[in-house]
């Protein structure tokens, strides 16, 4: 049984500065989470309280059924993955490998399988009797992964383990981890500031800002029903766009009003509303860029904007576009483009619209989701 449970936890340091603040959270067993968030905001702090590296300053912390506050790191059955990897210089990768195995007194035969083992796993076999500088940074990471496997841990825990990897060595290792959780099945803690990573990783995301849990969901939830501004903007690359905009509600129900455009909403969203009592209000209005389409001039609801930028991504068109002042991005398929693709160049006019199945509204004075 390798449940976590996290209650009321907090960690204050000194000088009354709160790094993590009512931390409530249950990790079922074998369950990958992610802690996700800027620098700063006690993702780091709330592993290293779980690790035993950070005394807790109040709350409970559970794994399985045991209550572990004030068991020393070496009993509490878990294994932690560092971001600077933490090998030993003076010993092969084998020795790195097997040392806390020979910590724990294990027979040489027994440390010499699981060696051998999670070698195997990663990948990294050919590598056992080389010293860690002989290694890419990537190879190095298998090893710090490894001898953390050979340890059999309850829990895994990772703390930004690919950030010190060039962008496509970070792809590779993100999609080794999973194959790595497919094999070894055990619960699973990853911290991470990178968003791609939480979304392809996690069973569930909990993302954080200042001490605060934010909102705790599937990378699909959270993507989809972002919380409040601030989830919103921080899931999804480009990031999504905000709008000054407006809530109607009349005789056909409610819609968003954006600029010169008027969108109705579908039934769901009318519903959820309804639900709401929500009113006629001033919102900040949520489109992620992948969601706006270029339009026609004499299209019913449409806005017009000026290319600032265009962006070839290959694929898509990441276009920066100036609406009254404020800057919007625009993902256009190059599929969609046709012979227009050259016309998307600095100062051209373009009409976009969107659809009210797409959009997110928030409330002006709280930033919470309205619905």
């Amino acid at each position: 049984m390798a449940k976590v449970t996290l209650k009321d936890v907090k960690k204050v340091y000194d000088k009354n500065v709160v790094a993590v603040q009512e931390f409530n959270l249950t990790i079922a067993d074998k369950e990958f989470i992610v802690l996700v968030g800027p620098s700063g905001c006690g993702k780091s702090t709330t592993l290293r309280m779980v690790a035993g590296l950070e005394e807790i300053s109040s709350g409970e912390l559970y794994i399985g059924d045991k209550l572990v506050n004030d068991v020393p790191p070496k009993d509490r059955d878990i294994a932690m993955v560092f971001q600077n990897y933490a090998l030993y210089p003076h010993m092969t990768v084998y020795e790195n490998m097997a040392f806390a195995l020979k910590l724990r007194k294990e027979k040489k035969k027994v440390i010499d399988q699981k060696v051998r083992e999670a070698a195997e796993i990663l990948d990294i076999t050919e590598y056992l009797d080389r010293k860690p500088k002989a290694l890419s940074g990537g190879q190095r990471q298998r090893v710090a992964i490894g001898r953390a496997i050979v340890r059999d841990p309850q829990v895994f825990l990772m703390d930004e383990p690919l950030s010190n990897l060039d962008a496509k060595l970070r792809n590779q290792m993100r999609a080794e981890i999973i194959k790595l959780r497919q094999r070894i099945n055990t619960t699973f803690v990853y911290v991470t500031h990178d968003q791609t990573e939480a979304m392809t990783l996690g069973d569930r995301i909990v993302i954080m800002k200042d001490g605060f849990i934010q909102q705790i969901g599937t990378p699909q939830e959270v993507f989809n029903h972002p919380a409040n501004i601030f989830v919103a903007g921080f899931i999804g690359s480009p990031q999504m766009n905000f709008f000054d905009g407006r809530l109607e509600k009349d005789g056909k129900g409610y819609s968003v009003v954006l600029d010169s455009a008027k969108v109705y909403l579908p039934e769901d969203k009318q519903a959820a509303l309804r639900a709401a009592g929500a009113e006629a209000q001033d919102i900040t209005l949520g489109i992620r860029p992948e969601h706006i389409m270029l339009s026609r001039s004499d299209a019913d609801a449409h806005i017009t904007a000026t290319v600032d930028v265009s962006e070839m991504m290959g694929s898509s068109i990441h276009l920066h576009a100036n609406m009254g002042g404020k800057d919007v991005v625009i993902i256009i398929p190059t599929l969609d483009l046709g012979a227009r693709e050259q016309d998307l160049t600095f100062g051209t006019k373009v009409d976009f619209t969107f659809g009210g199945n797409v959009v997110h509204m928030f409330n002006k004075e709280t930033g919470m989701n309205l619905i």
